[in-house]
């Protein structure tokens, strides 16, 4: 029951992950949005995960996961419910904040219930979860331009359903109570951030997020802008890249069984840095689609083996070691997002420069996983 209850969680935070690069241009011609308004509302988004995923962590610690779980799943159906009636920019901005909190809160306090759930075959259980990350990412454009016809609206009070669904799971699954009590965790909390391998696992997170997340908001608009028609793009964006992580996390799971998880780590940077550069470098849809698919796959593993790292190697406060991490991660989303807006300027046509952050930040990736391999040993 608890890990079915991490699923549903996972899946809808799959869905609002997929969900601005999903509406992204039909918000930017109906409110007439530049990239660089385009940036600032990623930014908006990965500010709120990121206050969320750091200030959740001694929450889950010592009130328990259900409660945390609870509070990010109603942040998330209040965004998807009030977004339709947005009126311009700075309602987007405000709603695509809250929309984050509640993304950081599900994601830090499903991943937390999945660590304590399963302590044999960690990174095995944590990437089988996180599958349906995959899932749910790869349902919101798909359902989007082949369901409701890009109807954004639709598509928003839909995520919404699904949304109230998985909390009433949530309020009902029998879940583990707290850790500790609260003095214990806030007396720990500085010395464990400052622990030099979770520092490292943090840095690993936040290049691996600005690549991932940038995929996300940014591939439809690049896409469009070499020529590919908006429909295509979101199936490739779904098809391709959404369903190249689905894949991918069920493809490793029975590896992670066999092969140190921070080898799988170097090797999927590896994979990450070459597919993505070259999935830049076309302005064919087949060609496109293909790479992208192989970049969800080389993706696949990196988040959930990270924190399965981070789980075992901090077992007395797993939550608040999870939100650090996780908290890392969004700090690259925030920055990508406003470095590729504001590269991007004025002209789409720039985007593809722009995201050369992506695999230029693979190339880092693999240099740090031999970082933390060494810390390891």
């Amino acid at each position: 029951m608890l890990i079915f209850a991490a699923i549903l969680a996972i899946f809808v935070y799959g869905m609002i992950a997929a969900m601005l690069g999903t509406i992204l241009p039909d918000l930017s011609a109906r409110f007439r949005l530049t990239p660089a308004q385009n940036g600032a509302i990623a930014f908006a988004q990965a500010l709120g995960l990121m206050i969320a995923s750091v200030g959740v962590g001694p929450l889950l610690d010592t009130q328990g996961d259900k409660v945390g779980l609870i509070l990010g799943l109603l942040a998330i159906a209040a965004a998807l419910f009030a977004l339709p009636r947005s009126r311009g920019f700075a309602s987007i901005v405000c709603l695509l904040f809250l929309l984050g909190v509640g993304g950081g809160i599900v994601v830090t306090g499903a991943n937390a219930l999945s660590s304590a759930a399963a302590t044999e075959h960690r990174a095995t259980v944590l990437n089988i979860v996180n599958l349906f990350f995959g899932l749910g990412g790869l349902a919101t454009p798909f359902i989007s331009a082949n369901l409701f016809k890009r109807n954004w609206v639709r598509l928003c009070y839909t995520v919404a359903a699904v949304t109230l669904v998985t909390l009433a799971v949530q309020a009902a699954a029998p879940m583990p109570g707290p850790s500790g009590s609260a003095g214990f965790a806030l007396a720990h909390v500085g010395p464990l951030v400052g622990k030099p391998l979770l520092l490292l696992l943090g840095l690993f997170l936040f290049l691996y997020v600005s690549c991932e997340v940038g995929v996300w908001n940014w591939l439809p608009r690049h896409l469009i802008a070499q020529g590919i028609p908006e429909s295509r793009a979101l199936n490739i964006l779904s098809l391709g890249f959404a369903l190249g992580l689905l894949i991918g996390r069920v493809g490793v799971s029975p590896i992670l069984i066999r092969v140190p998880a921070v080898q799988v780590l170097l090797a999927a940077s590896i994979a990450m840095a070459v597919s993505t550069f070259f999935m830049l470098r076309t302005n064919r849809p087949t060609a496109a689609a293909a790479l992208v698919f192989i970049a969800g796959v080389a993706m696949a593993p990196v988040f959930p083996t990270t924190l399965a790292i981070v789980g075992t190697a901090f077992p007395a406060m797993t939550g608040t070691a999870i939100g650090f991490a996780i908290t890392c991660g969004w700090a690259g989303l925030a920055i990508s997002s406003r470095i590729i807006g504001a590269l991007a300027g004025e002209n789409p046509q720039r985007l593809k420069s722009a995201l050369l952050l992506i695999p230029a930040s693979s190339v880092l990736m693999i240099a740090l996983s031999l970082v933390v391999q060494s810390e390891l040993r």
